[in-house]
């Protein structure tokens, strides 16, 4: 299935230069979908040299030509979206409606930024003097290495790709080796768009040599990465070598918080909507659930009887809720997690096995547990997967900071009635967004990120530009 792609490079697919390739395996039946190029450090110095060259085309293409381009990839993403939700099926494993949301998604980014491209916004400052003026202007960063994980493959790409492309930056996307097809298909759609030669270039192979040899070049002058914190932090302790700008998408560990006047039914629909989506493979999947006492019977017990409804499979059925997890690493993990769970006191009230029925596959029941403690192992490490830990609270201060006291700040949630606790639970919680009463976060027009170990730096909205901004001021005088 990848034999048409490989590495792109200068605007043109080909194999690695020594022609060595990877296995990429379907989650749902551990079937290999094929073999995906494998690049060399030659590639790698190829790529950085077309981006060079792509970056001095792109930054003097008109602002209304780069927008025109950016949309004309959502169309064709629109376009595309059956081919292309196949392939994040096949590769992470998520439910066909999944990865068609997903896609769709994608599209919704790029098309934001082509606005975005034609509101790169200077400024004139009053000068002290009379015959001096005082101009700020935003110049493209320079070449992005843009590192994305496997779990919103679309997505997380496109939040890279579609902004420094939007800034006038070329970019260098490197899809993680699970996920490489998805990506594959973007970057095409980027050349039959119009994206010149240069201007968007894709590593496929090992994640953390192409990296190293990324940052390591003068040529890189920003890198995006979206990952774990203990990878953000081995990224950021070398691009520091080169003072590189730096946006990091890290892990998060999401508390959800059910107030006792939150309407249960809603609250539950809530829950299990973020929660098992892509099977809590989400950096944004809520991990710490904590029920107000008064509530937590009737939201555990809602909570428990949804779950059981949701139909576990291979994502190619469209009948599927609930695919498989995305690696062996991940389901051992999760196995792993569920029995320490286990023996420090937790009772598991549903699941904490493989299914019956699947004899291959990565597939893992959605597993609640309650006499669950604040210290507990999973209380602290993100589970990445289908794991919901139930908690009980008091009082508003007491459930606040019990969900602050962590090291990651990336999302939190929250189910009231009450506009007072809305209020002041977003401005209280410490991370860098709060829903309130709905499941959706990530969305193209509003700013997405952490705070603490889950990183720095905003993708969506107007703010993410920035990043790939420099700031230039020019103070004028005009009597030469």
């Amino acid at each position: 299935m990848y034999e048409k792609f490989g590495q792109f490079i200068d605007g043109k697919w080909c194999q690695s230069s020594d022609k060595s390739t990877y296995e990429v395996i379907n989650p749902a039946n551990e079937e290999i979908i094929g073999h995906a190029s494998k690049a060399t450090p030659e590639d790698v110095d190829k790529a950085l040299k077309s981006a060079e060259k792509g970056m001095d085309v792109w930054r003097k293409t008109a602002p209304w030509q780069r927008s025109y381009i950016i949309r004309k990839i959502a169309d064709k993403l629109r376009e595309k979206q059956d081919v292309l939700a196949k392939w994040m099926t096949l590769e992470v494993g998520k439910p066909l409606a999944e990865s068609k949301a997903e896609i769709g998604t994608a599209a919704d980014i790029f098309e934001w930024n082509a606005e975005e491209t034609k509101r790169i916004y200077g400024q004139t400052v009053e000068s002290r003097f009379e015959d001096t003026r005082v101009h700020v202007y935003y110049q493209p960063v320079g070449v992005v290495a843009a590192l994305s994980p496997w779990n919103f493959p679309a997505v997380l790409s496109a939040r890279k790709i579609s902004t420094a492309l939007a800034a006038g930056c070329s970019v260098i996307i490197k899809p993680d080796v699970i996920t490489p097809g998805v990506v594959m298909e973007m970057v095409d759609i980027c050349r039959e768009s119009g994206v010149p030669a240069g201007a968007v270039n894709l590593l496929s192979g090992d994640p953390p040599s192409i990296a190293q040899q990324l940052i390591a070049s003068d040529i890189i002058k920003k890198i995006s990465i979206t990952g774990s914190s203990r990878v953000g932090k081995l990224i950021l302790k070398q691009a520091a070598e080169k003072v590189q700008r730096v946006t990091m998408e890290l892990s998060g560990h999401a508390p959800f918080i059910v107030f006792d006047d939150a309407d249960i039914k809603k609250a539950a629909d809530m829950a299990i909507a973020a929660k098992f989506r892509n099977n809590g493979q989400v950096c944004i999947s809520p991990n710490r659930f904590y029920i107000h006492e008064r509530k937590k019977d009737e939201f555990v017990n809602l909570f428990i009887e949804k779950t059981k409804k949701l139909k576990i499979g291979d994502g190619m059925d469209p009948s599927t809720q609930l695919g498989p997890l995305t690696t062996k690493k991940r389901l051992n993990e999760i196995e792993e997690l569920v029995e320490k769970t286990r023996q420090e006191g937790a009772k598991v009230l549903l699941g904490g096995k493989r299914p019956s029925g699947f004899n291959k596959g990565f597939f893992y029941e959605p597993t609640i547990f309650d006499d669950v403690k604040d210290d507990f192992t999973i209380m602290k490490q993100e589970p990445f997967g289908p794991l919901v830990p139930m908690l009980s609270f008091k009082s508003f201060d007491e459930v606040i900071k019990r969900a602050n006291n962590h090291e990651l700040g990336l999302c939190s949630y929250v189910c009231t009635k009450s506009m007072e606790t809305a209020h002041l639970a977003s401005e209280q919680l410490e991370t860098g967004s709060v829903a309130v009463n709905t499941p959706m976060v990530a969305i193209a027009e509003a700013p997405f990120g952490g705070i603490k170990q889950s990183g720095y730096g905003r993708e969506g909205g107007s703010m993410a530009i920035k990043d790939y901004l420099n700031i230039k001021y020019t103070h004028l005088g005009i009597k030469g």
